[in-house]
């Protein structure tokens, strides 16, 4: 168990965080820029020294102001990886990677190997290359590597896709994903990109002005209405668990079983049998109060309205309970609302285009073997 109960002080902003989460998997720190979630994993580093509290991962306590405890950075075994690689320009790949890589020959034995870290990270072609004549993706898969290779207690990350454009973000994303592997190494993962959150995370921490508004697993967290405005309310909506019943390779489809109904996706590179998380936007989904007929949408989902709330401007969002009791969210104008005179307790179909769901907002779900190509 990871366990944070910090306060801290820094400048007008007061941090007051305290949340208890597994080890086993990725927790994400999500909110907005501001918000304290660096603070949080400074404090956890050791960066940063909490006015008071504890911060203690399984049997080890690095902190613990009532007792006097200050573990210092470098006796804290925590492989860091910041939003630039920050790796050394003069040494080559090879010995960036293993800079800072356990001298004891018991830890130094423990996996991952050096071999296996090179392959998953795909820099086999780079060892004797420095880092000023890598690309941006390059030098961060470089430095995932070598916080991997110090045989952390624990991996903290922050923001490391932040600095890289679209095409680097698609280069690391799916090498991150392949980290989840490495379950025995536990990683708290800083983000405000919620594609990368649903793509790797187990457990969401929420983050707002220094506190933590909530915590729980990524499905629940996203299908709450009260959440809402700190999961954003542009790129709002929920998440579903499903498992991939059939391929259809002529078109380049996915069915995506969901209980008692099926939810279709564009991509051809899953295995039948797979677990999958999809998420949907809230503005990418419709509401019908009919079953639909002659349309180009392929996803219809039957579910019942649990929740109706207004915003601040001309939508309401709309809690959607499915078949199999997950949650969905909609998005409509309150015009379309009051027209087909929806409330709670309403059977509709909530109407998604397979084309809104995206490659990076498919993910394994939390326990699951299975990653994405």
């Amino acid at each position: 168990m990871i366990q944070i109960d910090i306060r801290a002080k820094l400048g007008s902003f007061a941090l007051d965080a305290t949340f208890d989460v597994p080890t086993d998997g990725v927790t994400a720190l999500f909110g907005r820029s501001g918000a304290g979630k660096t603070s949080i994993l400074n404090a956890v580093a050791g960066l940063l020294r909490p006015t008071a509290g504890r911060i203690a991962i399984d049997d080890t306590t690095f902190f613990d102001s009532s007792e006097g405890t200050d573990v210092p950075i470098s006796l804290r075994r925590l492989g860091v990886v910041f939003q630039d690689g920050r790796l050394f320009p003069h040494l080559t790949v090879r010995a960036n990677l293993l800079y800072g890589a356990p001298r004891d020959p018991v830890l130094a034995a423990e996996p991952p190997s050096f071999d296996d870290v090179v392959a998953l990270l795909g820099l086999g072609a780079l060892l004797d290359r420095r880092p000023p004549g890598l690309s941006g993706g390059e030098r961060q898969r470089v430095a995932i590597g070598r916080s991997l290779l110090m045989k952390p207690q624990a991996l903290l990350m922050d923001e490391p896709l932040a600095a890289l454009d679209g095409a680097r973000k698609a280069e690391v994303l799916p090498m991150l994903a392949e980290l989840r592997a490495l379950r025995r190494v536990p990683i708290l993962y800083v983000s405000h990109q919620m594609d990368e959150v649903v793509r790797l995370a187990d457990t969401l921490v929420l983050i707002s002005d220094g506190c933590v508004a909530g915590v729980g697993p990524v499905e629940d967290l996203t299908s709450r209405i009260d959440l809402r405005p700190l999961t954003g309310r542009h790129e709002a909506g929920a998440v579903l668990r499903g498992r991939v019943a059939s391929i259809e390779p002529e078109w380049g489809l996915a069915s995506i079983e969901l209980g008692q109904q099926t939810f279709t996706v564009p991509a051809t590179d899953l295995a039948v049998g797979q677990s999958l998380r999809v998420r949907i936007r809230a503005r990418d989904v419709a509401i019908a109060v009919a079953p639909p007929s002659a349309t180009s949408v392929l996803n219809a989902l039957a579910g019942t309205i649990v929740n109706i709330a207004a915003t601040d401007g001309p939508h309401v969002d709309i809690r959607l309970s499915l078949l199999d009791g997950q949650h969905l969210w909609a998005r409509i104008t309150r015009k379309s609302a009051a027209a087909l005179r929806l409330d709670e307790g309403c059977p509709v179909y909530a109407l998604i285009k397979a084309g809104a769901i995206d490659r990076h907002s498919l993910g394994p779900p939390p326990g699951s073997e299975d990653e994405l190509a």
